[in-house]
């Protein structure tokens, strides 16, 4: 008996599994036994955590005994199924996908904001933030603690890989299809050249852009990409039509979700979710408008010496954040910060930060980690 914590990676294959297992490698090391779970067909499979070869074993209650704290990587249905199981085992369960998100007995967490809330989980679960909301939630925090957040519009741009193997796949196959082409100068050339290799996306995505991320929202609650949760209250428009009408499960999620972290339930949020032809890394054009004036050179002070931020604000050399730059990196990068011309209560600055790194699995090896200090195995 080592005297630390037994960790379960439930999820280990996947795209995000793989950055998780690599933050492991490169963290502190507070584990015991690590054991990597999976679905059936991945058993057996070999991968290395901290320079030693495990096999996967399948997920199953039998291969959740004994663990401490379980970390699941996996669509919605299977964490929802799955999680309370660990937890009826014995575990603490820190889970990446939509299925708690919303849950009021499942804190939100993220540690460079806050981080108290681990310790309050009355299901034995706590739950890290869509990719969306993580991409700009860290900056918009640390000026949140000291202006006092009063708005928020934001527009994220969606990196391929935040659909997963899939689209990042279908992003390569589209790109091969028309590079070295004069297309995307003719209505439809492009999509005509991808024809049906879309993968998830609902139209081409290289050399495009699409306005759309996530499901329509329908009078079932929902919260992030196709995932149940909590439903959205709102005035009906004058012509009966609910006010979601139009609004996509993933921007919705980026409101709830900034608003829960934050604790601020009656927050004005809107977003817009645009995928861009990026393999990984979100970005954010973001307002934000706080409860007193702000200067540019104060935010600049905060945002500089806030935990996980990178300030890289000086436009006239060429110095600003761009997915291509940052992807690989965990901190969220931060550029192009100015006040608002009509508004001296509001700031416009920009984003970036890796979607399978902050996004997913740094965030949920971070949450692990501060659940471990206080976990002490029988």
């Amino acid at each position: 008996m080592s005297g630390k914590p037994a960790l379960a990676v439930v999820g280990a294959t996947g795209a995000v599994g793989a950055v998780l297992l690599q933050a492991l490698s490169h963290h502190e090391d507070v584990w015991g036994e690590i054991r990597l779970l999976a679905s059936p067909r991945s058993a057996g499979r070999k991968l290395a955590v901290r320079g030693v070869e495990c096999e996967v074993l399948a997920l199953s209650e039998e291969n959740l005994t004994g663990v401490d704290l379980a970390l699941f990587l996996v669509p919605d249905a299977i964490a929802a199924r799955w999680a309370p199981i660990a937890v009826a085992k014995g575990a603490v369960v820190v889970d990446t996908s939509a299925a708690f998100r919303a849950d009021p007995d499942v804190p939100l967490v993220v540690p460079e904001i806050n981080p108290y809330a681990v310790r309050v989980r009355p299901r034995g679960i706590v739950a890290s933030p869509g990719c969306s909301t993580l991409a700009l939630i860290v900056a918009v925090g640390a000026l949140h603690a000291e202006y006092g957040l009063g708005e928020l519009v934001v527009t994220v741009q969606q990196a391929a890989s935040a659909a997963g193997r899939a689209g990042t796949a279908a992003l390569r196959h589209q790109l091969a299809l028309v590079t070295g082409s004069e297309l995307g100068v003719h209505p439809g050339d492009v999509r005509r050249a991808v024809g049906d290799h879309t993968g998830p996306f609902p139209g081409p995505l290289a050399l495009n852009v699409l306005p759309w991320s996530g499901e329509p929202v329908t009078d079932e609650p929902v919260t992030g990409e196709s995932a149940p949760g909590e439903s959205v209250p709102g005035v009906p428009e004058a012509d009966g039509r609910p006010a979601t009408d139009g609004w996509s499960t993933e921007e919705l999620a980026v409101r709830e979700e900034t608003r829960k972290i934050l604790g601020l339930p009656g927050l004005r949020v809107s977003a817009t979710c645009v995928r861009v032809p990026v393999v990984a890394g979100h970005s954010a054009s973001v307002h934000a408008r706080f409860e007193r004036p702000v200067t540019v050179a104060r935010a600049h002070e905060i945002l500089a010496t806030s935990p996980g931020v990178v300030l890289y604000d000086d436009p006239a050399a060429g110095d600003y954040p761009t997915p291509a730059d940052v992807v690989g990196t965990d901190p969220t990068w931060v550029g192009r910060v100015r006040r608002s011309l009509d508004d001296e209560r509001a700031l416009e600055f920009f984003v970036c930060g890796d979607n399978l790194r902050k996004g997913a699995a740094l965030n949920a090896v971070q949450i692990a980690e501060r659940i471990a200090a206080d976990i002490t195995p029988p």
